[in-house]
Parts: C-alpha cells; sequence; structure tokens
C-alpha cells in the first residue's frame, strides 16, 4: 500500500508541490565554477523571474528580482509582535553533473525494486543506494538518469513557494512576518556573497537545503579551497635532456604524496575532514592542481592546508628550476558557534519538525549551505532538511512524501515562531524592510 503522508496537511500540499517542482527543475540553472558576474549563468535570472511571477500571484505583492539574481519578498504577519522570520533556498544547480534538460520522471508506490533510468544506464539499487530501502510506499522523483534532478535546491525552493502560498491563502492561521529569498550561485560558495543581512530584515533564517526527513543542521565544515601553481621549463622533448622541468609530472606527484588512506573523502564520514584534489590542469610549462580542503574544527583545518603547502614545497623543491605558487581562499564558516547564542533558533526549527509528526535529527552537514556565511554575517540561519538524495549526481532522487512533510514543517514553523516564550527570546526584532539583499 501507498505510505500515508505524515499528517492531512503535507498529503494537501504534496499535488502543488509536484507541479512546481516539475516545472523548476526544468530550467537549466547550473552554476558556473568560475563567477565574473552575478548570476554566473543566465538561467538562474529564468528562474527567479518564474518565482517572482508566482510569489506575486500567491499574493506577496512586494516580491521582486535584482540585478544579481536575488528573489525577496514578504508575506505580513497575522500576529502582532513576532520576530520577522526567513525563509531562503538557492536557484542554481550544482556543475559537478549536467543540468540542461532534466526530464523528471514520478515513480508512484515504490516497490522496493532497483529503479533502471531511462538513459545514461543509470540505476537506483536499494542494496547500494543509502536510504532508498526505507522509501517503499512513497512517491518518488528521478531525471531520466543523463543529468542530475535539481532537488539541491529546487526542492527547497519548491517547499518554500508551497508553504508561503499555502499560508497566504489561510489568514487564520497565526504566523510571523514572512521574509523569503531565494539565492544564486550556492554551489559555488556566493550565494551570501551579496546578501544584505540588514536590509532582509530578520531575526533569523532557515535555509531549506537538507536531505533525510527530520535533520535539522546547526553545524557545517569550515571549507577552504587551495590552489597550486607549478611553473617549470618547457622545450620540445626531443631536446629535452637536462632541459625540460615538466610542471604537469610535479603536479602528479604532489597529488600522489598526499595521503591516500586517511583525510579523502573516500576514507572520511561524520566529523572527519578531508584533503580533496578535484582538477589538475595546464602544461609542461605551467600546471596548476585545485583542492578543496574541509573540516568541522578550524585548527585541523589550518593542519589540512599545512600539510597540502609543505608536500607542494617538498616535492617542487626538489627541483631548483621549478617555482611554486600557493593560494589558499577560505569559502565558508562552520555555523556553530555563530548559532550558539541563540538557541531559540535551533529549538524553533525542532518544535516545528516535531509538530509534524517527525522526530527531529541533529545532523552535521558534510558541506556547507548559505547558512553557514549567513550566520558568521548576523542572521542565524540552521538548515532543514528537504527530502532529496544523491545530490550532485545522476542518481539524484526525491521524495515525494518527504517534500511535503518539509513544506508543512515550514507553516508548522511560523505558527512555533508566534508562541510567547520564542517571541520573548527574540526580544525586539529588526524591523523587516521588503527590499532585496
Amino acid at each position: 500500500m501507498p505510505t500515508p503522508y505524515s499528517s492531512e496537511l503535507a498529503r494537501e500540499l504534496a499535488p502543488g508541490l509536484l507541479e512546481r517542482f516539475e516545472r523548476y527543475v526544468r530550467i537549466e540553472s547550473t552554476a558556473a565554477r568560475v563567477r565574473t558576474q552575478s548570476p554566473s549563468t543566465p538561467g538562474q535570472l529564468e528562474m527567479g523571474r518564474l518565482l517572482v511571477d508566482e510569489l506575486q500571484a500567491a499574493g506577496l505583492d512586494d516580491a521582486a528580482l535584482d540585478d544579481n539574481g536575488y528573489v525577496t519578498a514578504t508575506l505580513p504577519a497575522t500576529v502582532d509582535g513576532a520576530p520577522t522570520i526567513g525563509l531562503i533556498a538557492h536557484v542554481d544547480t550544482s556543475p559537478d553533473a549536467p543540468g540542461a534538460g532534466v526530464q523528471p520522471l514520478v515513480h508512484r508506490d515504490y516497490d522496493g525494486a532497483i529503479i533502471a533510468l531511462p538513459r545514461g544506464g543509470t540505476v537506483l539499487d536499494p542494496a547500494t543506494v543509502s536510504g532508498l530501502a526505507a522509501k517503499v510506499g512513497h512517491d518518488l522523483l528521478t531525471s531520466s538518469g543523463d543529468t542530475l534532478l535539481g532537488a539541491d535546491d529546487k526542492a527547497g525552493v519548491a517547499e518554500i513557494v508551497t508553504a508561503v502560498s499555502y499560508l497566504a491563502t489561510h489568514p487564520e492561521l497565526p504566523r510571523p512576518t514572512l521574509r523569503v529569498c531565494f539565492t544564486p550561485d550556492e554551489e559555488i560558495g556566493e550565494g551570501a556573497t551579496l546578501f544584505d543581512v540588514e536590509r532582509f530584515g530578520a531575526f533569523c533564517a532557515y535555509t531549506m537545503d537538507g536531505s533525510e526527513i527530520g535533520e535539522l543542521q546547526d553545524e557545517t565544515f569550515t571549507a577552504a579551497e587551495v590552489k597550486l601553481t607549478i611553473h617549470g621549463v618547457d622545450i620540445h622533448p626531443g631536446f629535452a635532456k637536462g632541459i625540460l622541468v615538466n610542471a604537469t609530472r610535479l603536479a602528479a606527484q604532489i597529488v600522489a604524496a598526499l595521503p591516500a588512506d586517511r583525510l579523502t573523502p573516500e576514507t572520511t564520514d561524520e566529523r572527519e575532514g578531508y584533503i580533496h584534489p578535484y582538477a589538475i590542469a595546464g602544461d609542461a610549462q605551467c600546471s596548476t592542481v585545485t583542492a578543496i580542503v574541509r573540516d568541522f574544527d578550524d585548527d585541523l583545518l589550518e593542519q589540512h592546508i599545512t600539510l597540502i603547502r609543505t608536500t607542494a614545497e617538498q616535492v617542487v623543491g626538489a627541483e631548483p628550476r621549478a617555482r611554486l605558487e600557493v593560494d589558499v581562499h577560505h569559502q565558508y564558516p562552520n555555523m556553530r558557534s555563530h548559532l550558539e547564542p541563540f538557541p531559540e533558533v535551533v529549538s524553533a526549527a525542532e518544535r516545528a519538525i516535531a509538530a509534524e509528526g517527525l522526530e527531529p535529527r541533529r545532523t552535521v552537514i558534510r558541506g556547507g549551505t548559505d547558512g553557514s556565511r549567513l550566520s558568521a554575517m548576523g542572521l542565524p540561519t540552521p538548515n532543514v532538511f528537504t527530502g532529496g538524495h544523491e545530490f550532485h549526481s545522476v542518481r539524484e532522487w526525491a521524495s515525494l512524501h518527504d517534500m511535503a512533510s518539509a513544506a508543512a514543517v515550514i507553516v508548522r514553523l511560523a505558527e512555533v515562531w508566534t508562541q510567547d516564550d520564542l517571541r520573548a527570546a527574540a526580544g525586539a526584532p529588526r524591523a523587516a524592510t521588503p527590499a532585496s539583499p
């Protein structure tokens, strides 16, 4: 038998949520790895224009898209004195897998068998795909197999639009002022770059950008990118003896010298950090190695960066005619220390998840969200589940049942923030100003 929804509210929200989600994922909004403008790709503006139209149609009259690709809107309160609360998701998708021509498929009442997608030879096997076996009876969403699905984070976008549209048509439900923002280029670490916290005007916010049902995340990796540039000496290979210094060979030696049995994404989980060299580019004259470095502990992160640096210096230093440049770019911080002074923010989300009949599960993010930087910028922003899985790959899938639960949690969250103890804990909130970040 099909699995029942977590509540009657979730069941009611599901059809419209699915319709929105299918519409959104068909728009190509892949972020570009190298950003020269905001947003980095025109499809994100197309998404933004569509969202403005839908939000305005739902009654959020101030919905607007700015020149940098940020969509903002305000749903006024039905209860006086409650703090303004933000809801945030990102419109871009990862460049790690193809994002053009997405054809979403709905697998009704999943029976627990292997799902063979029609393109690309992609197979979802519950024996190897984490979490899939637990979704028997759910309605599942996938791509056709040769693209990502786009649940990261168009599931979050659809959930927010669905929830605020529902609240707009039910003025009898208690809610604070809700500020909505859809950001560009989160997947390349730029979603918060042009976000103006003061103009957004919220006491706190929630990114809808998590995965498994019930997840609530208040801790992320601290992240850095390390780029090594190796300068060699090039010459025609026929006359190279004693002259050639092959920068590409040195780059490969650096990667080979880094730990392979630890400190890699393939060998770590839970709270373990890693070094991930993901790109080697260039030629014999000049080559680069680009790596991302992650850890939950700032001191350990710096140790990982030092390990890359010293390894590269040893390899390149063995050839006196070669030259090394090391560029370290800190990308986003662990949100934990920035959320700890505001325990009521996480507590409110736990209450909302429980009010939907779910078990709140506090977990850490082996990654980051816009909330990582926004929390450091003064807007406490934990992360809430969306129901999507296997992000950044052609195996990406989502449960419509869990997505509907996430949308229902947003409705519950609005009511939670009108409760007296949370209003008191928040104190006098900043006034919301309907303006784009």
